[in-house]
C-alpha cells in the first residue's frame, strides 16, 4: 500500500480507534471515539468519512455497530497488529495499567546521564499521564530491562511517552534468547 499522508486530527481518531477497537475486539461508536479525543461527535462522524474513503476503516451497520479499523489502519500509523504480543507492564504511580502493552523502547543520550531519556511506544491510550507522574517500564521479554522514571512530556497523536530515566536495571547474566 502507498504510503497515505494523514492529518493530525485523523492520526488522533485512528489512533484512538484501534486503541479502543484493541480493547472491545467489537465495533466502536463514533460517540466513545468523540470522548476518547475530546472532540464533537459530529466531527468525529465527518472525519470517518474520509478514513472510509482511504480504506482504513470500515462501517459496521445496526444497533451494535460503529466503526473497525482495517488492516490498513494499522499500516498507515505504522502499528504492528500481532495476535499474541509479548507482554511488557507499564506502572503509572505504583499501579499496573491495564489494556497497555509497551510496544518499543527507545533510549537517546545514554551518553549523558543527566539528559537520558526514554521514548516509550505503547498500544493503548497515554491520555491518563500528566507530566512528573512516576511510570516504571518492563520488565522486558528478553532482556528483563526495568525503566523507572519520571514523565517529562507525551505525544497523544502517536501513544508515546517520553521519561526523564531515574533508574534502569537489567539482570547481570546469559539472556534467555
Amino acid at each position: 500500500m502507498s504510503s497515505i499522508e494523514l492529518t493530525s486530527s485523523q492520526k488522533t481518531i485512528l489512533t484512538a480507534l484501534i486503541n479502543l477497537y484493541r480493547d472491545s475486539e467489537d465495533a466502536v461508536k463514533g460517540e466513545d471515539i468523540a470522548e476518547e479525543v475530546n472532540r464533537n461527535p459530529g466531527t468525529i462522524r465527518n472525519q470517518m468519512q474520509s478514513l472510509k474513503a482511504l480504506q482504513l476503516v470500515e462501517g459496521v451497520p445496526g444497533p451494535k455497530g460503529g466503526y473497525k479499523p482495517t488492516a490498513n489502519a494499522y499500516e498507515a500509523l505504522d502499528v504492528d497488529k500481532m495476535d499474541e504480543p509479548a507482554s511488557v507492564p507499564l506502572f503509572h504511580n505504583d499501579e499496573k495499567v491495564e489494556g497497555v502493552n509497551v510496544d518499543e523502547i527507545d533510549l537517546s543520550s545514554v551518553h549523558h546521564p543527566e539528559l537520558c531519556r526514554a521514548e516509550i511506544h505503547v498500544q493503548g491510550s497515554v491520555r491518563d499521564f500528566h507530566e512528573g507522574d512516576k511510570v516504571r517500564v518492563g520488565p522486558t521479554p528478553l532482556s528483563k530491562l526495568v525503566i523507572d522514571g519520571t514523565l517529562d512530556g507525551k505525544d497523544d497523536t502517536s501513544n508515546i511517552l517520553i521519561l526523564r530515566i531515574d533508574d534502569m536495571e537489567a539482570p547481570v547474566g546469559e539472556p534467555s534468547h
